[in-house]
């Protein structure tokens, strides 16, 4: 996919390798790359997977490896889950009907 100069992407870069970073940090942690994900202004034309810059909202030029074109948010509150509804109807006869 082609992005164009001066749209907003998001990039990925690993900013130290496993190897590379302290002792000091606990077991599970001093065996994962550090890694950093940004969005920002692409400076240049590019296909997903290329090396790019791009400046931030902040005016910061970060680089890294072009992941996405118009990132959007995705997360969500998880699967509906019906004992939430029980627990309401309680605590509204519990407070006397308060909406």
């Amino acid at each position: 996919m082609m992005a164009k100069k001066g749209e907003w992407v998001r990039i990925h870069r690993v900013i130290l390798r496993a190897e590379e970073r302290t002792a000091k940090l606990p077991e599970d942690t001093k065996h994962c790359d550090l890694e950093m994900w940004t969005k920002g202004e692409l400076l240049d034309d590019a296909e997903i997977g290329d090396d790019v810059r791009i400046r931030t909202a902040v005016g910061r030029t970060e680089h890294g490896r072009l992941i996405e074109v118009e990132p959007y948010y995705t997360h969500s509150y998880g699967k509906f889950v019906p004992e939430i509804i029980e627990i309401d109807k309680k605590l509204r006869e519990e407070m006397g009907g308060i909406a």
